[in-house]
C-alpha cells in the first residue's frame, strides 16, 4: 500500500475528551471502535494493521504465519464452564483460527496483585495447561509481574499466539463478496450470561455455562473440505451484532440476517429478558460467523453441524450491496430494523 492509498481515519472527539467518555462507558462497543479508528490505526498505520482482522498475516519464507495478542481481565476469575485461564488460551487460539491458521504456540504474561492466592493461581495455570493440550498448542514463553495490593484485581493475563495459515486465499473482511452466505456456529449469549449470573449472585432454574472452547478444529475442517471461506470472526466482546457491523463497515457491503434463524437457548433468552440485555450483543467465547460462497453454504453448514462444538450451527443471512456498510435484521413478523453497535458494553470485564 502506497502513501497515497493510506486510508483517512478521524476521531469525532478531541482525544482528551474522548478518553474521558471511553472510560465512563467501560471501554466497549461503538466508543472503542471509534477510538481504534481515531487513535490507534492512524498512529501505527501499516498495511498489515489496516486489514482490521483478528490477527496479523506475516510472510515467512514460503509460509504465511498468523500472529495475534489479547489481554484478559474477566471478573469473576472463575465461572461456570471456565475461568480466566481457559479464556486466555481459547481466546488466542480462536483469533488465530479466524485467520484461517493452525495454532502452534502461545506466550503468556501474568500481572499478579500482591497477596493473590497461590492456590487460585495454581488452579488458573492448570486450566491453561489443560486448555492448551485440548487445543493442540504449547505455551513456550512468558513473563510475570507483581503490582501493589489493591491495584490488580487478582490477576490479569496477556497471551500472544502464532499459527501457520492453512487457507489458500485471504480470509478477512475485505474478501467478503455480495451473495455470500453467513453461517453462525451455534447458539449465542451463554458466556456473558454465565459471567453475569456469578457476578450478581443470580440463580436460574438451570446453570448456564460459558461456551468457552477452541474453534480451530471446525474452522480447519471447512478449509480442508475446500469450502470457499471469505471471512471468519469470533463473537467475543460486543457479540454477534458488533461483529457483523464491523465486517459490514470494513467491506462496505450490506449484511442482512433473519432474527428467527439466530439460535438462542431459552434459558439464556429468559435471563436476557430479566436483566434487560439483548443476546445479539452478549459476548461469546466459543462461537463464530463464517462468510462463505453461497454455492458452498449447504456443504459448509453440514460440516459444522457434524462437529460437537457447532451442533447448533445455522444459516442466518446473506451479503448484498445496498445499503453499504449497514446490517439489517428481519423479524419473525417481517419487519426490518438496522443493527448497530452499542455506545458502550452491556457487560464490561467479560473477557
Amino acid at each position: 500500500m502506497t502513501s497515497e492509498e493510506t486510508p483517512h481515519f478521524h476521531c469525532p472527539l478531541p482525544i482528551d475528551e474522548y478518553t474521558h467518555v471511553l472510560l465512563a462507558h467501560g471501554g466497549g462497543g461503538r466508543l472503542m471502535h471509534r477510538l481504534i479508528e481515531g487513535l490507534f490505526l492512524p498512529m501505527f498505520h501499516n498495511p498489515t494493521l489496516a486489514t482490521r482482522h483478528d490477527g496479523a498475516l506475516l510472510e515467512c519464507g514460503d509460509r504465511k504465519l498468523a500472529f495475534t495478542t489479547d489481554s484478559y481481565v474477566v471478573r469473576p476469575l472463575f465461572f461456570p464452564g471456565g475461568d480466566i485461564g481457559t479464556l486466555a488460551v481459547n481466546g488466542t487460539v480462536n483469533d488465530l483460527a479466524m485467520c484461517g491458521a493452525h495454532p502452534l504456540c502461545l506466550s503468556s504474561g501474568f500481572i499478579l496483585e500482591e497477596g493473590f492466592s497461590v492456590a487460585s493461581l495454581r488452579r488458573i495455570v492448570q486450566s491453561m495447561s489443560q486448555a492448551a493440550r485440548e487445543a493442540g498448542v504449547q505455551l513456550v514463553t512468558g513473563d510475570t509481574k507483581v503490582v501493589d495490593r489493591g491495584k490488580g484485581d487478582g490477576v490479569y493475563i496477556n497471551t500472544a499466539g502464532i499459527g501457520v495459515v492453512m487457507a489458500d486465499r485471504l480470509i478477512a473482511p475485505a474478501s467478503v463478496e455480495p451473495g455470500d452466505a453467513i453461517l453462525l456456529s451455534g447458539d449465542i449469549g451463554r458466556h456473558g450470561i454465565a459471567i453475569m449470573a456469578v457476578r450478581e449472585g443470580l440463580a436460574f432454574e438451570t446453570t448456564i455455562e460459558s461456551d468457552c472452547a477452541p474453534l480451530a478444529a471446525p474452522v480447519l475442517a471447512l478449509l480442508k473440505a475446500r469450502i470457499e471461506v471469505h471471512c471468519l470472526r469470533d463473537l467475543t466482546r460486543g457479540g454477534l451484532a458488533s461483529a457483523l457491523v464491523e465486517i459490514a463497515e470494513a467491506a462496505q457491503l450490506h449484511i442482512g440476517v433473519r432474527e428467527s434463524a439466530i439460535p438462542v437457548r431459552e434459558d439464556v433468552r429468559g435471563a436476557c429478558e430479566i436483566l434487560g440485555f439483548d443476546p445479539l450483543y452478549v459476548a461469546n467465547e466459543g462461537r463464530f460467523v463464517a462468510f462463505v460462497a453461497w454455492r458452498d453454504a449447504e456443504r459448509a453448514l453440514s460440516l459444522l453441524l457434524s462437529h460437537p462444538l457447532c451442533a447448533g450451527a445455522a444459516l442466518i443471512g446473506s451479503v448484498g450491496t445496498e445499503p453499504q456498510g449497514l446490517v439489517t435484521m428481519r423479524s419473525s413478523i417481517g419487519a426490518e430494523r438496522i443493527v448497530d453497535m452499542l455506545s458502550g458494553e452491556q457487560l464490561p470485564r467479560i473477557c
